[in-house]
């Protein structure tokens, strides 16, 4: 059954708007796991605006479930994840100033650097993903890195699943597909919601994880953290 991992940047963010510890990041993140999340996915950025680097060091103590770091392999970056030893260590080539992020790696471009960091990770016991898009070079040479898995960055998908839901999962289907063939384990995330999610992983059966923040978080306001990641939970066992 496909993991569902909360990232929790955007209680974080809240949290940072007025100061002091409300609300409470490790619980936050512990009561998620409370209620069914399968793990906690950070994305610590250098000028701390969500997620501080302090926080990481204290979510490494309290998660009982996975623990998934995202972030551009800087040095800094770096230091924090072999400090830390997190069950994953999910690369975005975003820069630090990007509000969030909002393409794939260029594989065979970044070929070497990356299999470099890779190499530092595993030296460490930590499961590395390469956020890519759907192009099937890429994730062929994300293979060739000697990463662990490949996370398909989805906001295309959300895009465009309310004009055709058929259409816009398709480049999926074929990245996830070429992603198997190649041994590489399948996460997703970027805009996945409510209204979308079922049909995503009804037609990618072996996705492994979805890491979702910024909607999942959103529909807590109404629905309360509870109830909304039950219905996440069941986005993943049940037909779109």
């Amino acid at each position: 059954m496909t993991k569902l991992s909360v990232n929790i940047n955007k209680v974080a963010t809240l949290r940072n708007a007025r100061g002091g510890n409300v609300p409470d990041i490790l619980k936050v993140a512990a009561d998620c796991e409370k209620f069914g999340a399968d793990g906690i996915t950070v994305h610590p950025r250098p000028d701390e605006r969500h997620i501080r680097y302090a926080d990481v060091y204290d979510l490494k103590q309290i998660v009982t479930t996975e623990f998934n770091i995202e972030g551009y392999p800087s040095d800094e970056f770096l230091k924090l994840v072999m400090d830390v030893k997190p069950d994953q260590a999910t690369l975005v080539p975003d820069p630090p100033t990007a509000l969030t992020s909002n393409a794939g790696w260029d594989t065979i471009q970044h070929q070497q650097f990356l299999k470099e960091v890779v190499e530092k990770l595993h030296s460490k016991g930590i499961r590395v993903s390469i956020f890519v898009d759907t192009n099937i070079e890429n994730i062929v040479n994300a293979q060739k890195t000697g990463a662990d898995r490949v996370e398909l960055y989805t906001e295309p998908y959300a895009a465009n699943y309310l004009k055709n839901r058929e259409l816009a999962v398709e480049p999926f289907r074929l990245a996830a597909r070429s992603a198997r063939e190649c041994g590489l384990e399948i996460n997703a995330g970027h805009d996945l919601n409510l209204e979308n999610l079922s049909y995503f992983s009804k037609n990618i059966p072996w996705l492994k994880e979805v890491s979702i923040g910024h909607a999942l978080i959103s529909d807590a306001l109404y629905l309360g953290l509870e109830t909304t990641i039950r219905e996440y939970k069941n986005c993943l066992t049940k037909e779109g």
